[in-house]
């Protein structure tokens, strides 16, 4: 308790703080999503037997992204995040709930593509209304508190779920998942609003709205030429590493040699690494500078890749996977610092929603890539070779932190990468 108390220091409402709110409903929300996915992928598999129907869930909410970020970013952007963000999760968790009495194929299908639509919505919401919630000086320590968070879910989530169904079925897990996001919605409702209320008409949004939104980010982006240059460095870098991670059973089952069970052990371990990566990095929060956080985290997380790929036995593959769960941990709260120090709060929403559009093209065709290379040549030489162009490209985002001048302006206040 006491370690919560230092990261919301003088903000306590009651007994409960508004950050300890934030954490509980979305870190209630990771772990239904993780117990969730577990079932989900049975529930499919039970039903058709097929291994495609299943590999058909994964193409679903890259399908529902690509459709509904280019507008749902001008939407989040004019409404108010918090009651959107309640509005999201009640209306999936009402969604995830209709699934289990669903026992046709397309109509999880279309369920599961309908959640992913309106779910489009809540990490750009979340994003600017976090930023908007907690001061510069506190985004560091709560961001890597989000991270450890997630990791936590990350672990805890599957073994939950894998307990649930050998005792009571898919569906509770299923259901479990829906009560979560109305359990989120609860704790967000309490959450002070963070948007003023003008009482004005909004004018509908419509194609000029919508080609207005896009300019508004493209100038954006020739302006903040040192964010936008440290943006896609840390994106490449990650997706490479999101690429590589759709090989990695391949690599454990056949190059390894290992079992199921041993895969699904090292996934366990690693998430214990995530953990303890996400709780060093809240507590060094305020003696690790920004710079070191996103810049040496992704670098080293990259590394963690071409150990992996390197590895020839299950000790080696486990550290490895150890090393790079506890160094993403640093990254990916070092990111969010920077995202929402950088971006104008009142552009963040569009953004976000065209960047992450833009970041799916780029997986699927990174992931393509990866997997086509790999039938024609050696899996793990191929993955190394990924993991190595991913290293170079974070090792020269580090170098730019470390050696430009603009990067020390970004450690104490918001929007200050942008000049």
């Amino acid at each position: 308790m006491n370690f919560y108390l230092s990261l919301v220091g003088d903000d306590l409402n009651g007994l409960i703080s508004k950050y300890m709110l934030l954490l509980s409903g979305i870190g209630v929300s990771y772990l239904g999503n993780w117990i969730y996915l577990i079932a989900i992928n049975i529930t499919i598999l039970n039903l058709t037997g097929s291994a495609a129907a299943v590999a058909g869930l994964y193409i679903i909410k890259p399908i529902a992204l690509l459709i509904t970020n280019f507008w749902s970013g001008s939407v989040i952007d004019r409404v108010n995040k918090r009651r959107l963000m309640i509005i999201v999760d009640i209306i999936r968790g009402i969604l995830v709930f209709c699934i289990p009495f669903v026992g046709f194929l397309w109509g999880i299908y279309g369920l599961v593509f309908l959640i992913n639509i309106v779910g489009a919505f809540f990490g750009p919401s979340s994003a600017v209304y976090i930023t908007k919630l907690i001061p510069s000086e506190r985004r560091q320590r709560f961001n890597s508190m989000m991270s450890m968070t997630n990791s936590g879910a990350f672990l805890l989530g599957p073994a939950i779920s894998g307990v649930l169904i050998m005792y009571v079925g898919t569906e509770l897990c299923i259901i479990i998942n829906a009560l979560s996001f109305i359990v989120c919605a609860f704790f967000i409702f309490l959450l002070p609003n963070v948007d003023e209320e003008t009482g004005e008409v909004r004018e509908p949004i419509k194609w000029k709205t919508l080609l207005y939104d896009l300019k508004a980010v493209v100038d954006f982006s020739k302006k903040a030429t040192f964010f936008i240059t440290v943006y896609l460095l840390f994106q490449i870098a990650m997706l490479i590493g999101f690429a590589l991670d759709s090989q990695e059973v391949t690599f454990i089952k056949q190059n390894l040699e290992l079992s199921e069970r041993d895969y699904g052990l090292i996934v366990s371990i690693t998430g214990i690494g995530a953990l303890l990566g996400g709780s060093v990095a809240a507590v060094l929060s305020k003696k690790i500078q920004l710079r070191f956080y996103i810049g040496g985290g992704i670098l080293l997380s990259s590394v963690g890749y071409v150990m992996f790929y390197s590895s020839f036995n299950f000790i080696s593959a486990t550290f490895a996977f150890v090393f790079l769960g506890f160094f993403m941990a640093f990254a990916n709260a070092g990111y969010a610092t920077f995202f929402q120090n950088s971006i104008p709060v009142d552009l963040m929403g569009r953004f976000g929603s065209i960047a992450n559009m833009v970041q799916g093209l780029i997986q699927i065709g990174f992931t393509l890539l990866l997997g086509l290379t790999s039938e024609w040549f050696s899996l793990q030489i191929v993955c190394l070779i990924f993991a190595s162009v991913g290293t170079l490209i974070a090792a020269t985002l580090f170098s730019i932190f470390l050696f430009s001048a603009k990067a020390k302006y970004g450690e104490e206040k918001s929007n200050a990468f942008t000049s």
